[in-house]
C-alpha cells in the first residue's frame, strides 16, 4: 500500500559528560496519530552504518544528503514509473510495533539499487503521548490564531456590510431623483423635438420646390455641357487616329532600319572572325619562332667553348639571330594593328546595339502610348456613365446641406449680435478706463504737489524752531528788520546755526503772517494745519500763471530745496525781483494766495491787505 508519511530530521548536540552530536529521524502519519518510528544516529552508529552500506559520506555531511534523496523521491512521486522510491519494509504482516527499515530504492530497468536502509524503531507509549501533546499545542495556536482572524474579519465585513447598505440607500435616492428629472426632461425634449419637427417639415418643403427648380436648371446645363464634350472628345479621337498612323510609320521604318544595321552587323562579325583566324595563325608562328630561338640560345651555350675556332659559324649565325628577330618585330606590330583595328571594330559594334536598343525603346514607348489613349477612352465614357450617378447624390447632398447651411446663417447672425452688444460694452468700459486713467494721474500729480510741499514746509518749520531755541541773541536784529518793513514782514532771516545765508522764500514769511503770537514755542501740528491753508488758498486764486526763468529764481532767492519748479511760477503780470522795495516784494509773493475780491464776502471785499495781516 501506499502512505503519505512525514520525515522529520533533527541534528542534537549533546555535551553534559562529553560533546556528542546525535542525528534525530522521526517518522509520522497526519491521518494516524499513533504512527510514529524513531531513529537516533550516534556518530559511532554511522560508522558502522557506512562500513556495513559503504557510503561514501561523512557524519557532518549525511544529514544533508540523506534530505536530497528524499526530495528526489517526492519529486518523482506522481510519475507512474518513478526512478526513485521510498519503501517502509517491516518482517510482520501488519505495522505492529515491530521494527521497520526504511529503504531509498532507484529503480532501473536491470536493477532495482538500494542507496540507503535504515531500521526504524517503533515508538512507547511515553513518546507516543509526548509526540500528541506536541500535535495539541500546535493545534491549539493555530485554532487560537484562526479564530482571532475570523474575529477581524466579521468585524471588517460588518463594517463594509453597514456602509454598502449606507452607500446603497444614497444611490437609490439619488437614482430615484435621477429617474423623476429623467421623466421631466424627456418630456420636455419630445415636446421641443415635435415643434421643431414641424417646422421643419415646412421648410424641407419650400427648399424642396427650390432644389426642384435649380435642379432642372441645372440638368439643362449639364447636358449642354455634355454635349460639347462629346464634341471636343470626338475631335481629339480623330487627332489621335492621325498621330497613331503617324507612329505605326516611324515603327515600319525602324523595323527596316534595324534589318540593314543587322545585316551590317552580321557582315562585320565575318570580318571579326577572320582577323581573329589571323591573329590565331601569327601566334602559332610567333610559338615556333620562340621554341627556334630556345634551341639556338641553347646551342650558343654549347659552342662557346669552341668561340676560337667557330667564330666565322657563329656570325653566320648571329646574322641568321637578327633576321628572326626582325621578323618578329614585324609580327608584334601586325599584332598591334589587328589589336587596334579589333577594338574599333567593337566600339562600332556597342554604338550600333546602343542604337538599335534606343529605336526599339522608342517603339515601345509608342505602343504603350496607343493603349493608353484607347484606356483614356473607356474611362472618359465610364466617367460619363458616373456623372450621371454622381449628380443624383449631389443634389441629395445639396438639399442636406443647404438645410445645415441655413441653421448656421441664423447661429452666424445671433452671434453677429451678441457680438456688437460686447463691443459696445467694451468700448463704453474703454472710455470709463480712460477718464479714471486720467483721474488717476491727476490725483497722483496733486499728491506728489502736496508731498513736496508739506516736506519743504516742515524743512523750513524745523530749522526755523532750531533757529529761536538756539540763536536767542540773534533774534533781536531779525525783530529790528521786521519793524522797518511797511507791512512787518521779515526783510531777508538769516540763520547762523544751520548755516544758510542765503534769503529764505517767501512762503516762510507768510507762515510767519498765519501763525498766532502763542506759537512760538512750536507745535507739532503746524506743518500739516499751514499746508492745508495753502492749498485752500492756491484753489481760490483766479490768475494763470507762466514758469519763471529757474535760474535767475534760483540766484535770486537761494536754493529751492527739494521743491518742483512748478511751486516757483511767477504771475503774468509781476514785476521782477530786482530793483524793488521790500514791501512791493512780499505783496507779489502773497498774491497767489489771497482770496479774489469776487470770492471775498460783501464785507470783506473793501477790507485793506492789512487787515489779513495785523503787526
Amino acid at each position: 500500500r501506499r502512505l503519505n508519511v512525514r520525515v522529520n530530521i533533527e541534528l542534537l548536540s549533546i555535551s553534559n559528560p562529553v560533546h556528542k552530536k546525535d542525528l534525530a529521524v522521526r517518522l509520522t502519519d497526519d491521518t494516524d496519530p499513533f504512527f510514529l518510528y524513531n531513529l537516533v544516529i550516534s556518530e559511532e552508529d554511522f560508522q558502522s552504518l557506512k562500513s556495513q552500506q559503504g557510503l561514501l559520506v561523512d557524519f557532518s555531511a549525511f544529514p544533508q544528503k540523506f534530505i536530497d534523496l528524499l526530495q528526489q523521491c517526492i519529486q518523482e512521486q506522481n510519475k507512474d514509473i518513478p526512478k526513485f522510491l521510498l519503501q517502509l519494509v517491516s518482517s510482520a504482516p501488519a505495522l505492529d510495533h515491530t521494527p521497520v527499515s526504511l529503504n531509498v530504492v532507484e529503480t532501473n530497468p536491470f536493477k532495482h539499487l538500494t542507496h540507503l536502509s535504515l531500521k526504524f524503531l517503533p515508538g512507547t507509549d511515553a513518546e507516543i503521548k509526548k509526540f500528541l501533546a506536541n500535535c495539541l499545542k500546535c493545534l491549539k495556536e493555530d485554532k487560537m490564531m484562526l479564530e482571532e482572524k475570523l474575529k477581524k474579519t466579521e468585524e471588517d465585513l460588518s463594517r463594509q456590510l453597514s456602509y454598502t447598505q449606507q452607500s446603497l440607500a444614497e444611490k437609490s435616492r439619488e437614482l430615484d431623483k435621477l429617474k423623476n428629472e429623467w421623466t421631466s426632461y424627456t418630456t420636455a425634449l419630445s415636446n421641443k423635438h415635435s415643434q421643431e419637427l414641424t417646422s421643419e417639415k415646412e421648410r424641407a418643403l419650400q427648399a424642396q420646390t427650390q432644389y426642384q427648380q435649380q435642379h432642372e436648371q441645372q440638368k439643362k446645363e449639364l447636358e449642354n455641357l455634355h454635349q460639347k464634350s462629346i464634341q471636343q472628345l470626338q475631335n481629339r479621337l480623330s487627332e489621335l487616329e492621325v498621330i497613331n498612323k503617324d507612329l505605326t510609320e516611324r515603327r515600319y521604318k525602324g523595323d527596316s532600319t534595324v534589318r540593314e544595321l543587322k545585316a551590317k552587323l552580321s557582315g562585320l562579325e565575318d570580318e571579326c572572325q577572320r582577323a581573329k583566324q589571323e591573329v590565331l595563325s601569327l601566334r602559332r608562328e610567333n610559338t615556333t619562332l620562340d621554341a627556334e630561338c630556345h634551341e639556338k640560345e641553347k646551342l650558343i651555350n654549347q659552342l662557346q667553348t669552341r668561340v676560337a675556332v667557330l667564330e666565322q659559324e657563329i656570325k653566320d649565325k648571329d646574322q641568321l639571330v637578327t633576321r628572326t628577330k626582325e621578323v618578329l618585330d614585324a609580327t608584334q606590330e601586325q599584332k598591334v594593328i589587328l589589336e587596334e583595328s579589333t577594338e574599333e571594330k567593337q566600339r562600332h559594334i556597342e554604338k550600333l546595339e546602343t542604337t538599335i536598343k534606343s529605336l526599339s525603346a522608342e517603339l515601345l514607348k509608342a505602343n504603350e502610348i496607343i493603349k493608353k489613349l484607347q484606356g483614356d477612352l473607356k474611362t472618359l465614357m465610364s466617367k460619363l456613365k458616373l456623372k450621371n450617378t454622381v449628380t443624383i447624390q449631389q443634389e441629395k447632398l445639396l438639399a442636406e446641406k443647404e438645410e445645415k447651411l441655413q441653421k448656421e446663417q441664423r447661429e452666424s447672425q445671433e452671434m453677429g449680435q451678441s457680438l456688437r452688444m460686447k463691443e459696445q460694452e467694451v468700448c463704453k468700459l474703454q472710455e470709463q478706463l480712460e477718464s479714471t486713467i486720467q483721474k488717476l494721474e491727476e490725483s497722483k500729480q496733486l499728491l506728489k504737489t502736496n508731498e513736496n510741499v508739506i516736506t519743504w514746509l516742515n524743512r523750513q518749520l524745523s530749522e526755523v524752531q532750531m533757529a529761536k531755541k538756539l540763536d536767542t541773541p540773534a533774534s533781536a536784529p531779525a525783530a529790528g528788520r521786521a519793524a522797518g518793513s511797511p507791512l512787518g514782514m521779515p526783510d531777508r532771516p538769516s540763520f547762523h546755526s544751520s548755516g544758510i545765508s542765503h534769503p529764505i522764500s517767501p512762503l516762510y514769511a507768510f507762515q510767519n503772517f498765519l501763525e498766532p503770537p502763542h506759537s512760538k514755542n512750536g507745535n507739532p501740528q503746524c506743518p500739516v494745519q499751514l499746508n492745508s491753508q495753502l492749498s485752500k488758498l492756491s484753489r481760490c486764486s483766479d490768475a494763470h500763471t507762466v514758469p519763471a526763468a529757474g535760474h535767475a529764481a534760483n540766484k535770486e532767492n537761494g536754493d529751492q530745496l527739494g521743491l518742483e519748479s512748478k511751486y516757483f511760477k511767477k504771475k503774468d503780470d509781476s514785476i521782477p525781483l530786482r530793483g524793488l522795495s521790500q514791501n512791493t516784494l512780499n505783496m507779489e509773493y502773497l498774491r497767489p494766495y489771497l482770496p479774489s475780491k469776487a470770492q471775498l464776502s460783501p464785507k470783506a471785499a473793501g477790507t485793506p491787505a492789512s487787515a489779513y495781516f495785523p503787526g
